[in-house]
């Protein structure tokens, strides 16, 4: 099947509360499914045009997430289009961070390939929270959807 985006491709998000948030896929691999996406607000009452949006960079970014890539497959997440001129060394692979839950004073920075958003590469203890750090989880395309809707 061939998959309806590749790396940077910008999307529309549908907000739970109404409106839109954008998407962009920084990292992605030929099968799909996991990908590692760049999120922006404000919110949006319409699907923006690729020109209102092609200027968002990575350091504007309100939430960077590994998704599962099921909204994209399915349609419900507007395809907005490919961005001119994709660079990915502009849009990197961050370090996440795996909190203890039932150790809170145990984390974990976890590096992930910079090539498949699937692949964890090495994993180091870190004494500090980090709340700088994005989160090391995977969301479904829903809790994407409530996410983004909570902070916009």
């Amino acid at each position: 099947m061939k998959l309806p985006y590749r790396e940077g491709t910008w999307f529309a998000v549908p907000l739970r509360s109404g409106g839109f948030a954008v998407g962009l896929v920084a990292r992605c691999t030929k099968r799909g499914r996991e990908i590692l996406c760049y999120f922006f607000g404000p919110r949006l009452e319409f699907v923006p045009r690729l020109s209102e949006i092609e200027h968002l960079t990575s350091a504007s970014a309100i939430r960077v997430i590994r998704v599962g890539d099921l909204g994209l497959i399915r349609g419900d997440w507007p395809i907005i289009g490919q961005a001119v001129s994709w660079d990915r060394s502009s849009w990197p692979m961050p370090v996440f961070i795996r909190r203890g839950i039932l150790s809170p004073h145990i984390n974990w920075l976890v590096y992930v390939s910079d090539t498949d958003p699937t692949k964890t590469i090495k994993e180091e203890r870190e004494p500090n929270d980090r709340p700088d750090l994005p989160a090391e989880c995977l969301y479904g395309s829903g809790a994407v959807e409530i996410e983004l809707s909570k902070i916009l």
